[in-house]
């Protein structure tokens, strides 16, 4: 068949994107995990099973110096997560994977051991209700574990009697007395989570033939036995000689209200204490000082309707332990980022920090006022990539990170912390080549505010055979285009021919705070304005077709998408992914509706409420959204598609017939996370666009049945 889009060339080399199936193989790294003395690298995985239904992880080992090739260190069928290295080399991890000892036991996501001298791993602790994060101290012989109890249970064995007995009665009714009860994807309860010292037990059988490996058992000792569920999603930190855990607890308020105070946890006698607590103000942990006196803290202001949060970073002294923290001295206050710190220098004269900037999220190195004149940034990295995972060698010499950005998927890399120099250190697989080039461009808002985009262009375009477009808008909405995504990738349409617009309109993160007042409150207002003066930036060239154009946008993209749908006619197509559409509703039905109440009055919410425009909706849409998508609610979606065929102006005719559709997943959550709908999700998308855009009719994917 002779090919309809004149932007894709007949003769064009293939990449994994031109394939879902390839690039759902395309192996995805995440975590990095460094040995206390520098000579190991460890990060996780996941890659795509025999069936291509689900993901699995593994740990694999990188060599810091970059000479030698990657290996696997795991393998299992369940996967392994959550490296984390105990002081003598061993490697923590998790995995539910069955225990070679204990076969005919159910498996739970347990802790794992994996010795430094290379020898298996094994299991050295499991409970009923598995266990979660694993923590390690840096100089000292402790980890911890943050797992989940049933609030009213004794100890761990009657835990594990509670457990099987709902699970043995088939209950899962939960009763709630505090707020929120659901979270993103997950319903909260009846665990309740709790951190624990990882600690040798005592041997409880006698008398039976010791094994020349034969080793102690561990237990868990329970550090916040009354901490409640205000533990959960807390940010914690453990001191480097082990003997003090700090961490984010949250705070209950009137009127379902919360706020986030800072604690700290002898490791010894188990006592909590608050470190700070201030009405207005959410405080998180960051990284301990190598000499354990000096705490990384951030701050987060809570939000009103007329002001944006603020986030800032902060000094606090804890030489005197943690029942006696010093005074909060403020870090870097003067730089109109949002930091989000991540290592000390080992001599503790820095911070590495890294914060989204124009674009990009570079490591930046912050002077720590007691060993530095005066408070000096600079940044490290110069490329237009997004770090994250950044940790320090023993020296202070370099650092090694996470990179990604448009151009290629997160890979290890080691950084001269002196020069800012960058070397990717061989991994388990090779960069994918893409189809097309990326490009920065930008436009003037109204304002005279300037909106900064990525442009990824297909091969072939240009002003001979100019590509269609499609505005791409990103969720958040407190975010910014700047790192590589696997479920919005941008070069999968552009295989197809498309060029793909990734702006950062008002309320973007990376352009300093007024950038993101200008859109707080008024979602309908500035960022809308912002993404029309780019979408009109971009057709102005001479390889984007100006009368092809679509819209798409996830979260707060949808949300976006929904608005523009109703307030312009110029584009195609929209596609709208797990989106608001009635503020008023949403409001109080999403997960977090603390948070958001404090963006919008009622009045705010309806001003910029997308379904109060219905009736001017021109343009066919794709809707898209996942039942268990707590964040925003399927009633969302339920209600947006009822309007679009009872109101828009494509209402469904005499016979029900409409251009619009509704894509449904009825087990998928805010992101549709299962490969195979991931796949269906594109086959969708691609075929709505091509019936709309490009006048094509292409096949839909045989498992939807029809």
């Amino acid at each position: 068949m002779a090919n309809q889009n004149p932007a894709i060339p007949d003769e064009q080399p293939l990449t994994p994107f031109h394939d879902l199936d390839h690039y759902l193989s395309i192996p995805r790294v995440s975590g990095l995990a460094l040995s206390p003395d520098g000579s190991r690298l460890v990060t996780t995985v996941s890659t795509l099973n025999g069936k291509g239904t689900e993901y699995a992880s593994a740990l694999w080992e990188l060599d810091p110096a970059g000479q030698k090739h990657a290996r696997r260190i795991t393998r299992s069928a369940k996967g392994e997560a959550g490296a984390a290295f105990a002081a003598n080399g061993d490697v923590y991890f998790t995995s539910a994977r069955p225990d070679p000892d204990s076969p005919d036991e159910e498996p739970v996501n347990a802790l794992w051991l994996l010795p430094a001298d290379g020898g298996e791993a094994r299991v050295v602790l499991s409970r009923p209700g598995g266990v979660g994060k694993v923590m390690t101290a840096r100089n000292a012989d402790a980890a911890f574990v943050a797992a989940e109890v049933l609030a009213g249970s004794a100890d761990e064995e009657d835990d594990a009697e509670r457990r099987k007995s709902r699970k043995d009665k088939k209950v899962s009714a939960i009763l709630h007395s505090e707020y929120p009860v659901r979270y993103w994807d997950a319903d909260l309860g009846p665990g309740q989570p709790r951190i624990f010292a990882v600690e040798t037990g005592e041997e409880k059988e006698q008398g039976k033939p010791k094994t020349v490996d034969a080793t102690a058992p561990l237990v868990l000792r329970n550090l916040t036995p009354a901490a409640g569920p205000r533990l959960r999603e807390a940010e914690t930190v453990v001191s480097p000689d082990g003997k003090t855990v700090y961490s984010s607890y949250t705070r209950p308020l009137a009127r379902a209200d919360s706020r986030s105070v800072l604690v700290a946890v002898d490791v010894a006698s188990g006592s909590l204490k608050v470190l700070l607590d201030q009405e207005g103000m959410s405080y998180f942990p960051g990284p301990v000082s190598p000499d354990g006196k000096t705490l990384v803290v951030l701050s987060e202001s809570d939000s009103t309707p007329q002001q944006a949060p603020e986030i800032r970073m902060h000094l606090l002294d804890v030489s005197g332990g943690a029942g006696e923290p010093g005074g909060l001295q403020p870090l870097a206050h003067d730089w109109d980022r949002w930091p989000k710190p991540a290592a000390w220098l080992p001599d503790g004269s820095a911070l590495l920090v890294t914060a989204d900037d124009d674009g990009a999220s570079p490591v930046f190195r912050v002077s720590v006022p007691a060993a530095a004149a005066g408070v000096g940034i600079a940044r490290v990295t110069q490329d237009a990539a997004a770090y994250s995972d950044v940790v320090v060698s023993p020296d202070g010499r370099y650092a090694y990170a996470l990179r990604s950005s448009y151009e290629f998927p997160p890979e290890a890399v080691r950084i001269d912390v002196a020069t800012g120099e960058t070397t990717r250190l061989p991994a388990p697989a090779e960069r994918p080549s893409r189809p097309g080039r990326l490009e920065r461009i930008a436009a003037t808002a109204p304002d005279g505010s300037r909106v900064p985009a990525y442009l990824a262009l297909p091969e072939g375009a240009s002003a001979e055979a100019p590509a269609p477009m499609l505005l791409w808008i990103h969720g958040g909405p407190l975010g910014s285009w700047n790192a590589w995504t696997w479920r919005w990738n941008p070069w999968l349409l552009a295989a197809k021919g498309y060029a793909v617009l990734l702006p950062d309109p008002a309320l973007s993160t990376g352009y300093g705070q007024a950038f993101i007042q200008r859109g707080w409150g008024a979602w309908g207002k500035a960022p809308f304005t912002d993404l029309m003066a780019v979408t009109d930036a971009a057709v102005e060239r001479p390889d984007i077709d100006e009368a092809r154009t679509a819209a798409m946008g996830g979260s707060f993209g949808g949300y976006m998408a929904n608005w523009v749908a109703g307030n312009t006619d110029r584009f195609k197509a929209v596609v709208t992914h797990a989106s608001l559409w009635a503020l008023d509703q949403f409001g109080p039905t999403t997960d977090a509706s603390q948070y958001w109440l404090k963006e919008m009055t009622e009045e705010m919410a309806l001003e910029n409420s997308p379904h109060l425009h219905a009736e001017k909706i021109s343009s066919p849409m794709l809707v898209i959204h996942g039942d268990k998508d707590y964040r925003v609610p399927i009633g969302e979606g339920l209600r947006l598609w009822y309007e679009l065929l009872s109101k828009s102006r494509l209402a469904a005719d005499q016979d029900g017939q409409t251009p619009h559709r509704f894509l449904y997943f009825p087990d998928e959550n805010h992101w549709v996370l299962q490969p195979q709908h991931a796949k269906v999700w594109y086959q969708v998308v691609e075929w709505f666009l091509a019936k709309n855009v490009l006048g094509q009719e292409l096949e839909l994917p045989a498992e939807l049945g029809l």
